[in-house]
């Protein structure tokens, strides 16, 4: 059973999504758009720059991401 999503901020996932090889590509207004040039699999991902993602948006990114829960919570 995968563990329980944490509660964490836009600017948070940024910089954990930075520790899995994923840099900034650019960013309009409140939302960076991140891409990951050493694994092309990796689809790019938006995350929204926000005090507290919501559930849903952080399991939808993580999935186009191919990072677990579990590799999220060891990042942060």
């Amino acid at each position: 059973m995968s563990p329980k999503l944490p509660v964490i901020s836009g600017e948070d996932l940024v910089r954990a999504l930075q520790k899995f090889g994923y840099e900034i590509a650019r960013q309009k207004g409140s939302h960076v758009r991140l891409r990951n040039k050493a694994e092309p699999r990796r689809l790019p991902v938006t995350v929204p720059l926000h005090k507290e993602l919501a559930p849903g948006t952080l399991k939808s990114i993580l999935r186009d991401a191919g990072i677990s829960a579990e590799e999220l919570l060891a990042a942060i």
